[in-house]
């Protein structure tokens, strides 16, 4: 990301819910990378999801804004089956996500402390 950065390459991020576990959250039967989502990816989701409820925010749409914080990145392309999974991921561009949700993030230990935020 760094050289990507300096060079002034833009990067584009495909499914950034990183299989529908960022959006649904870990339910029954849950994929992480395509796979079943181990425990430990399971408990961590639940503890980012805790996190945005805090916030009331809604976890789907800071996995989708998420990418766009880092200076290298032009652009998330979610996918999207059907008129509703569109309409929302329109709605996860345009919600507001106060900075202090990536403060405790990072003070949870569930985001990098250097991610750009």
């Amino acid at each position: 990301m760094p050289l990507c950065e300096k060079r002034g390459i833009g990067i584009i991020t495909g499914g950034p819910y990183n299989s529908g576990i960022l959006a649904t959250g870990a339910k029954p039967g849950s994929f992480y990378n395509y796979e079943p989502a181990p425990q430990d990816i399971i408990d961590r989701v639940n503890a980012i999801e805790v996190v945005c409820s805090d916030h009331n925010v809604r976890m789907v749409d800071a996995a989708f804004q998420f990418p766009l914080l880092h200076p290298a990145h032009v652009s998330v392309v979610p996918g999207g089956q059907g008129v509703a999974e569109m309409a929302g991921n329109l709605q996860a561009a345009h919600a507001d996500i106060p900075a202090e949700l990536w403060a405790d993030l990072k003070t949870a230990g569930l985001m990098r402390e250097d991610a750009p935020t």
